[in-house]
């Protein structure tokens, strides 16, 4: 990506200018989507695929307009969008597309993981843009995005043949992860911005131990860490997973923002009130995680 350095440096101030270390998953489910906004939806378009896009654009719409100035980051999960087949698709663009008007850094959570061409053609596609002719387009347009890379460096950058670099390893009772932790720092290494790499790492919240350890291993590496809230991990289970400064991580809330106002603390807000319910749980977990940080 051509620009991940100032992508980076601009993730990096909008942390510190909402104070929220905070990345929100958009990641809906026909479950999560308030009665009634299903309703409109079939309404215009029927029980069909477009008729579930819609209620998931509405629906996202409304969580983006109730939390966009609370928030540096948003994670829009790919599969969520796809399982509604083209029109989810079309739903997915317009979600990345609106979060960016407010201002929003876009995660594409599409956890890619190829070689080659198609490497290339997922970077172009979600990152840069295609050639049209004598005319180039951004496909969808997001800031960053995963990958898997347990295909090696070819599948995060298109190389050399590389496999081998994890999957033929011998571990020499050294974990895996250290492995490809050691691996992020030395891509990253060649991709910084200011004080941070824009190549980073998702290490799970519910594994305090191996952040600790993967911490070390990549100062410079921001780490997005999933499972807060609604898979168990708190705020003072996350400390080890950022640096001095108090920044090098970013933590996603999903279900656990987005459903809120299906959680029982929440429950006040009623269904026609999901967004308020959302706002004052991205409230909860931006206390939550700078009284952890406080505390350490």
């Amino acid at each position: 990506m051509q620009n991940g350095g100032n992508m980076i440096n601009k993730l990096i101030t909008r942390i510190k200018e909402t104070n929220a270390p905070i990345v929100v998953g958009l990641d809906p489910m026909m479950k999560f989507v308030p009665e009634y906004i299903k309703k409109a939806a079939f309404t215009e378009y029927g029980e069909t695929l477009e008729g579930a896009a819609e209620a998931i654009w509405q629906y996202n719409k409304g969580i983006v307009d109730a939390i966009y100035d609370l928030v540096p980051a948003v994670k829009p999960q790919v599969a969520m969008y796809e399982q509604f087949g083209i029109p989810g698709m079309v739903a997915f663009k317009k979600t990345v597309d609106y979060c960016k008007e407010k201002g929003l850094i876009v995660i594409g959570d599409i956890k890619r993981g190829d070689i080659g061409s198609t490497s290339e053609a997922y970077a172009v596609g979600h990152l840069g843009k295609v050639q049209v002719g004598s005319k180039s387009y951004y496909g969808f347009d997001e800031d960053f995005v995963t990958v898997n890379p347990y295909l090696g460096s070819d599948g995060v950058n298109p190389s050399n043949p590389s496999s081998g670099e994890f999957q033929d390893q011998l571990v020499n009772g050294r974990p895996l992860y250290e492995l490809v932790g050691e691996k992020v720092a030395a891509w990253g290494a060649d991709c910084m911005g200011d004080s941070y790499s824009y190549v980073g790492a998702v290490v799970g919240a519910t594994y305090p131990e191996q952040g600790k350890v993967l911490r070390k291993v990549m100062p410079k590496a921001f780490i997005l860490v999933p499972g807060y809230g609604a898979q168990g991990g708190k705020g003072a289970d996350l400390v080890h997973f950022f640096n001095e400064d108090g920044l090098g991580a970013i933590i996603n809330s999903s279900r656990g923002i987005i459903a809120a106002y299906q959680q029982e603390k929440y429950a006040q807000f009623g269904e026609q009130n999901y967004a308020d319910a959302s706002r004052a749980a991205v409230l909860d977990m931006r206390e939550d995680i700078a009284q952890a940080l406080a505390a350490r």
